[in-house]
């Protein structure tokens, strides 16, 4: 795609839109906290300590919760679909919880497979789900006339042209942007570029999932829900 091209879909198409999404953290970091006090006073001593000694939030993530500033906090030097190494942090939400589980499910197999030690057994791992809300600046990947470079949007391999196409959305003012996820067929997901674009319910409603990797499948269980995939390695 030409970059005046890019531009100007980018212009034309972009219209503020809000949705409420998933997002499924691992849940060990309170759990890795607590093995390590007697009493929540003293855990709540060392999460201080431990927040003390992170790397500072971006002005537009401070007073946000942490489950929502988070992502921000960190320039990974490990790539995702709509942010290149080092780059400015971006908060991936999925349109529907099974959507929200494949894409972390779908790591975490990886991750498995990659261990040499893990993969002749199984893995067996806790997440948190919760909800959040985007409103701003969207442009939807899978609207005219983006979804005619579907392929690309949906490559589950390479991530260049989503992150050049992120890039090419900051200075637009762009604040988030929808997209289909190449782990589960026809689940919506969203890349918020924006931290003041996003917002939790003050009263946050966190369900916890369980999840078994094996070499051939991944299942979720929340109580009588559940579901199971059969990843691919690509």
């Amino acid at each position: 795609m030409h970059r005046w091209q890019k531009e100007d879909w980018i212009t034309n198409s972009a219209n503020t839109s809000e949705q409420l999404l998933w997002r499924a953290v691992e849940a060990q970091h309170l759990n890795a906290t607590m093995r390590l006090v007697d009493t929540l006073d003293e855990q709540f001593l060392l999460e201080q300590m431990l927040e003390a000694n992170k790397p500072p939030l971006p002005p537009a993530a401070v007073g946000h919760h942490y489950l929502l500033s988070t992502p921000f906090r960190y320039a990974s030097p490990y790539p995702s679909r709509f942010r290149a190494a080092h780059e400015p942090g971006v908060w991936y939400g999925a349109f529907d919880r099974q959507t929200a589980c494949t894409e972390v499910g779908y790591w975490r197999w990886r991750f498995f497979m990659d261990s040499e030690s893990l993969n002749t057994g199984e893995l067996q791992t806790e997440h948190s789900l919760f909800q959040a809300k985007v409103t701003g600046r969207c442009i939807d990947l899978n609207s005219a006339p983006w979804n005619l470079l579907a392929k690309q949007w949906q490559d589950p391999n390479s991530y260049t042209l989503c992150q050049a196409l992120a890039a090419d959305c900051r200075p637009h003012n762009i604040e988030w942007i929808a997209y289909t996820s190449s782990r589960q067929p026809q689940g919506l997901c969203a890349a918020v570029l924006a931290p003041h674009a996003l917002k939790i319910n003050k009263t946050l409603n966190i369900e916890t999932w369980h999840c078994r990797i094996t070499r051939s499948s991944v299942i979720f269980r929340h109580f009588k829900e559940g579901f199971s995939f059969e990843p691919i390695q690509r």
